[in-house]
């Protein structure tokens, strides 16, 4: 069986969480089947990977056009190939293109879904009407999706109801129990301008809408003033929510002293220094399919605060991981809270309620256990392959 993998992000170049997921992954599907990797990007030294970039001809062109230049230079190279696997939007036109053109299925994991970010609009206008369009017709066309969470199943039902249900399996994300456990390294978390000694409320992922940043710099209002708030967070969408975040910052620094912004990406090894650290990881986000850092925080020992939606509630067990707490949401597929400040004081309280909590320890352990149990890649790569399986037998 010879699976070509297409994705955007592929090592040394990830951003994200899909990008995350698609490197752990191979790793462990080469083990049982042969798969070629199709990335965007610079060249990689790296046995059957492959890298690809849009032609000189789009190098003023709109992001999206540049997108279907690259996913198209790949499809020639997938003939031979069982099955083409599609991951976000970016690679999506990849799979679908290739499936027709080859006679393969075509088989996609839904990280997120472009209904659910419709603020990107406003920030790439009619590349995100041409990312939306590429979604649709590949999720409706796909001979199989995957779903990192059974939130994140529902939400594709809602957002493309014409989609089959029976063609939507849920596998979820993983992490690398060997790689992410906890780790005592203060000089590493001095370095990045947090005191370890003290107790740290700690947050990491990019600057955007769905991450919530602005609603726990409100939160953080409420906090214990020896509390440090840790923010490991840079790649803003925009310059209009990079804008919102540093307001809020400046606002909260007038009061409080011990506001950390690491705006730099973290290589590895600061993550876990950063998350074995803290006392309290918080997780505001108003969409999140799974949320890979949350399972990295808990693989670290770190109890978890976190907004009960999409597929975390599926990843944080309240009351034994961690607190989620509730979030009633506007259904115009932004997903902001409809009372902002019920949300925010809500949030606090979990916040504060952890911090007091005399079984911090006890949390801890219990993610980290949790983890082991239920989010190994070993695991999620044979259902993956089992995926795959069902997809080929079905199309023979």
């Amino acid at each position: 069986m010879r699976i070509d993998l297409v994705t955007k992000e592929y090592p040394p170049f990830i951003y994200g969480g899909a990008g995350v997921h698609v490197a752990e992954l191979v790793k462990v599907l080469r083990q049982h089947i042969e798969v070629r990797v199709r990335c965007f990007g610079e060249d990689r030294n790296e046995t059957d990977t492959y890298s690809y970039a849009h032609g000189p001809e789009f190098d003023q062109a709109n992001g999206a056009l540049q997108t279907m230049a690259t996913d198209l230079s790949m499809v020639s190279d997938i003939a031979g190939a069982d099955l083409v696997h599609s991951h976000t939007w970016y690679a999506n036109f990849t799979g679908q293109v290739a499936g027709a053109l080859h006679g393969i299925p075509h088989l996609i994991t839904a990280h997120s879904l472009e209904p659910l970010r419709p603020w990107k609009e406003q920030q790439l206008g009619g590349g995100y009407r041409l990312s939306s369009m590429i979604e649709r017709n590949a999720y409706e066309q796909a001979a199989g999706i995957i779903a990192v969470s059974d939130g994140m199943r529902k939400d594709i039902l809602r957002a493309y109801p014409q989609i089959d249900p029976a063609k939507v399996s849920v596998v979820h994300n993983g992490i690398d129990l060997d790689a992410f456990q906890a780790a005592n390294n203060p000089d590493l978390v001095r370095a990045n301008g947090v005191d370890p000694e003290k107790r740290s409320v700690v947050f990491v992922g990019r600057i955007t809408m769905q991450k919530g940043l602005p609603y726990l710099l409100k939160a953080a209002k409420e906090l214990p003033s020896d509390v440090q708030l840790v923010l490991c967070a840079g790649a803003p969408d925009t310059p209009q929510i990079l804008q919102e975040v540093t307001d809020l910052v400046t606002e909260l620094r007038k009061t409080r002293d011990n506001v950390v912004w690491v705006e730099k990406h973290l290589s590895r090894a600061e993550l876990i220094a950063m998350l074995s650290a803290a006392t309290v990881f918080a997780c505001p986000s108003i969409y999140e399919p799974l949320g890979i850092v949350n399972l990295e925080a808990m693989a670290c020992g770190t109890p978890v605060v976190a907004t009960a939606t999409g597929g975390i509630p599926e990843v944080v067990a309240h009351n034994e991981t961690g607190l989620l707490v509730e979030i009633d949401q506007l259904q115009d597929g932004s997903g902001k809270p409809l009372n902002e400040s019920k949300f925010v004081a809500d949030f606090a309280a979990a916040l504060n309620q952890m911090l007091e909590s005399p079984k911090l320890s006890e949390f801890g352990k219990a993610g980290r256990a949790r983890v082991e149990q239920h989010f190994s890649w070993d695991s999620i790569a044979a259902e993956t392959i089992r995926v795959y399986k069902r997809a080929i037998e079905a199309t023979a």
